[in-house]
């Protein structure tokens, strides 16, 4: 079928046209799809995650800017919510000889490990912590980061209505094992941005928050693209689209340059 045709079956049928990829490194493509949802996939096989701390460290926050360039970062994330120390993860957070928060959420149902200690395993996934089994697959990782779930797997949103919106930064995984880094400036409720998220062609089967408002940030700086992103908007904490730069956070997910 010609690609002219296809465009126009797609755009009549209301179908999102498939991303265009640009390669940032072996492994990492960045697009830029409908609304502006900027997504980073990877392929944990052939570029590793890292989970980055400040706790592991000197303890100082960093704009995903700044570790990019501290750390030789390709792309770097959130790496979820923060207590007020300025340290500590929400959720819990532990890497190969580091443990950010040793305690489990009880409200917190997603986690992303990568790191296998056993041969065979998956480089990285994205558990359902309530599904059967899922503690004792994550056992099987070095590096475990526990945040609040956005979709259930294999692709089910788990947001109700609520009238609360802002920008946002996630972290998705897609049915091919691939892990996602998500960001909007737009603000959305958790409902709708769900359904954006599995209505787009992405294959993403789960997906969980890792911040909002002016704190959320993506940092792109291989491959010809130089992306400082940042969030602002947040219902009843910065109700307002006015934020310029991103704001400084201690932890973050990314991926080597």
């Amino acid at each position: 079928m010609p690609l002219l045709l296809v465009l126009v079956l797609l755009l009549a049928s209301g179908a999102a046209a498939p991303p265009t990829w640009k390669q940032l490194r072996p492994g990492v493509e960045y697009a830029l799809v409908a609304d502006g949802m900027h997504v980073v996939r990877i392929d944990p096989r052939r570029a590793p995650l890292q989970a980055v701390m400040a706790s592991a460290g000197d303890r100082k926050q960093r704009t995903t800017g700044q570790w990019c360039r501290d750390r030789k970062l390709a792309v770097a994330i959130n790496l979820g919510m923060y207590r007020d120390d300025k340290l500590t993860n929400v959720g819990h957070a532990h890497a190969p000889g580091h443990i950010n928060n040793a305690r489990w959420s009880s409200k917190y149902k997603t986690a992303l490990a990568f790191g296998s200690k056993q041969p065979g395993a998956a480089d990285a996934v994205m558990l359902d912590i309530d599904a059967a089994g899922a503690m004792d697959r994550l056992a099987a990782y070095g590096t475990v980061v526990q945040n609040l779930r956005l979709i259930r797997a294999p692709g089910r949103g788990v947001w109700g209505k609520q009238d609360r919106r802002w920008s946002e930064a996630a972290v998705a995984a897609d049915a091919s094992g691939r892990v996602l880094f998500l960001f909007t400036r737009r603000p959305y409720s958790m409902q709708e941005l769900n359904a954006k998220l599995l209505a787009l062609p992405l294959g993403i089967t789960a997906a969980m928050h890792v911040e909002g408002g002016p704190e959320a940030s993506l940092s792109i700086h291989a491959g010809g693209v130089d992306l400082d992103l940042n969030g602002s908007y947040e219902t009843g904490f910065n109700e307002n689209d006015d934020e310029a730069a991103q704001w400084p956070i201690p932890n973050v997910l990314g991926v080597a340059r």
